[in-house]
Order: C-alpha cells, then sequence, then structure tokens
C-alpha cells in the first residue's frame, strides 16, 4: 500500500491570452489503501489531473509525490512505474492489430522470464479481471466494452503497481455492465491492497467504491471529506447540485451496483435540493480560459451574490480550498445538521 500526493499541482496549456490553466494548485491526498473519489463536471481537470498523476501531462507548478518521493525521484528507483492508468476508453488505449495476450504481455514485468512463465502470468492477470484465459488470443474488435475495459484493467496491473489511477472506466460502458465493473473495482482494491483515484463525473458511482470523495470544480478541489459524512451531509452548493443530479437507488440508475443498499446507498432526494433561482438557471457557464475572479462557482451558485447580493466576498475573495482534510472551499458553506456526522479532521487510512 501507498500513498500518492499532490502538492499544489497546477497543469496550464498554451500561454499567455490563450493559456488554459486546467488544474489550479490542487492539494490532495490518496491515503495508502484507501480509495479517493475524484467528482465534477466534463472539463473540471478531472482527467488532466490523472494523467500528471502518472508523468503523461507534465506540471506547470506544484508536485506529485509517491510514498514521500517526488514522482520522477521515485519512478527511478522501480523497475516498473508503481501508479498505473486505467484510460476512459478501452477500445483506443489497446492495439487494435495485437491480440488480447500480446497487449497484456508486452505490460508485464521484464523479472517473469520465459515464454511459459509469461504466457501463465497472462493467464494469471486474464482470470484476476474475470476472464478465462482463452481470451489472449483474441483481439479487442472481438470483444464487448466491458470485457475490453478489463483486458485494460488487466494490462495495467500487470505492472503490479501500488497506485491505480481509474480516469471514468465506467462512463463508456452500458449501464448494465457498469455494476459489473465496479463490483471488479472494488474487489481488486481488496484482494490486491491496492491505493486508488477513482475519476467520475457521477457521484452515485463514486460512492459506491470509495472511501473519500474530493469534488472538483474549474481546476479547483472544492470540497473533500469521507465518502459518508460528504453525501449525508455535503457542504459545497456545488457538490449539492451534483447529487440532486445523481441517479437514486432504485430507480433504474446506478445508485448502487447490487441488491445492498448498505451505509453508502442514499442519495439527496431532488425534493430536498434547494431550488434553482431564475437568476441562478439563466447564468451562463464560466469560460474555462478566464474564470471568474473569487469563488469560481459564484456566476452559478443558489447561495451567492446572484440571490444574496449582499455576498459580495464572493465575487472578490477566493475561498481556502480544503487541503488534505475534510471541508468546503465556501464562504457560506452549510453547517452540519445538529446530530449529523463530522468529518475527521484528517483522511484516516
Amino acid at each position: 500500500m501507498s500513498e500518492l500526493r499532490f502538492e499544489q499541482v497546477t497543469v496550464r496549456f498554451g500561454r499567455r491570452r490563450h493559456a488554459l490553466t486546467a488544474v489550479d494548485r490542487v492539494d490532495l491526498t490518496v491515503p495508502a489503501g484507501s480509495v479517493v473519489g475524484l467528482v465534477g463536471e466534463s472539463g473540471s481537470g478531472k482527467s488532466t489531473l490523472a494523467r500528471a498523476a502518472v508523468g503523461l501531462t507534465p506540471v506547470s507548478g506544484g508536485r506529485v509525490f509517491f510514498d514521500g518521493q517526488p514522482l520522477r525521484r521515485a519512478y527511478r528507483g522501480e523497475a516498473r512505474r508503481p501508479v498505473q492508468l486505467v484510460f476512459q476508453d478501452p477500445y483506443s488505449s489497446l492495439d487494435p492489430r495485437m491480440s488480447v495476450g500480446a497487449s497484456v504481455g508486452e505490460a508485464v514485468s521484464r523479472a517473469v522470464r520465459g515464454r511459459a512463465a509469461r504466457r501463465a502470468e497472462v493467464a494469471r492477470l486474464l482470470e484476476l479481471v474475470d476472464l478465462p484465459a482463452d481470451h489472449a488470443g483474441r483481439y479487442p474488435a472481438e470483444l464487448s466494452g466491458g470485457q475490453r475495459q478489463r483486458v485494460a484493467i488487466a494490462r495495467a496491473l500487470a505492472a503490479r503497481p501500488r497506485v491505480l489511477v481509474a480516469d471514468e472506466i465506467t462512463s463508456a460502458l452500458d449501464v448494465s455492465i457498469q455494476g459489473t465493473v465496479l463490483n471488479l473495482v472494488r474487489d481488486l482494491h481488496r484482494s490486491l491492497r491496492l491505493s486508488m483515484l477513482f475519476i467520475s463525473h457521477n457521484l452515485a458511482v463514486v460512492r459506491y467504491v470509495s472511501d473519500f470523495v474530493a469534488v472538483m470544480y474549474l481546476g479547483r478541489i472544492v470540497e473533500f471529506g469521507p465518502v459518508d459524512e460528504l453525501l449525508a451531509e455535503p457542504r459545497h452548493p456545488y457538490t449539492r447540485e451534483l447529487l440532486a443530479a445523481a441517479p437514486r437507488a432504485g430507480a433504474g440508475g446506478l445508485g448502487r451496483p447490487d441488491a445492498d443498499p448498505g451505509p453508502r446507498g442514499g442519495t439527496l432526494d431532488p425534493a430536498d435540493a434547494e431550488p434553482v433561482p431564475p437568476a441562478v438557471a439563466d447564468a451562463e457557464p464560466a469560460d474555462p480560459h478566464r474564470p471568474p475572479s473569487g469563488c469560481r462557482f459564484h456566476p452559478r451558485c443558489p447561495v451567492g451574490p446572484l440571490v444574496h447580493a449582499e455576498r459580495a466576498i464572493c465575487r472578490t475573495t477566493e475561498p481556502t480550498a480544503p487541503a488534505h482534510r475534510a471541508g468546503a472551499a465556501c464562504h457560506f458553506a452549510a453547517s452540519p445538521r445538529p446530530g449529523a456526522p463530522t468529518a475527521h479532521p484528517e483522511p484516516v487510512a
């Protein structure tokens, strides 16, 4: 089990007037042996942060740490990269000209020598993701979307990583298949004792596999906390908006991939959500090239200056982001109701 930590990580694309800051001074910790769900709308910077975590996208500021060492230094001491990424689209991430066995075998550690030993390792990895060993001779085009995603997971596991980053791995799948893949991810986390950053735009999906949840908006982390506590008492208005939009358990969505509702089975009932004032409903989405001053969510916020004119601080002063601890980056964050769970001051593995 290993810890992945982002310290003031910034990622920019382009220069000067056309520059885009996709990730802006992000502090986030994936504790050893835990799953941190990262949620947010498309374009919030989640996938960019995932690519920075494995070194595919260079950071413009800050650093990524693996077990307390800068990521590049940690990679130098490893035969294989200890942080692996599973991409969103398994079809584009797998070479269509390579068989499943060749694709997975290419990622197997060089410490496994000999053709027979490597074939046995490929078979073990396929069985680990609930695929028959004879699928090694097939090609990606012969597989279903769910099977291709399992192959992509097996390929990532071939390097025997200690941290796995899963980037929207269920979003391209049919709803009927998503639950089985989520169950697989949960079982792999438990059996292999992996640390994991699980990225999705859907809180209903994230709550099933995660120990902690981080909410991202326009490149910034706006709320962080233990999953049960954050879902029971979301403090940031953007988190409440995401929860209200999530499918409800038993409503034909992904409220829960299996039949057991469990402690994480509920979502915010849309009837309990705050009504959206007309001024907020008519507000234009923020331009990521020119994010709003102050709180980035204030042009869409149902508790901000569009509704409460006296709350001008939201337009001028950026709220403090939750750095490696539970909290919300909001000047007027909702207070927990009496008797509600109290968030831990620090993530606990």
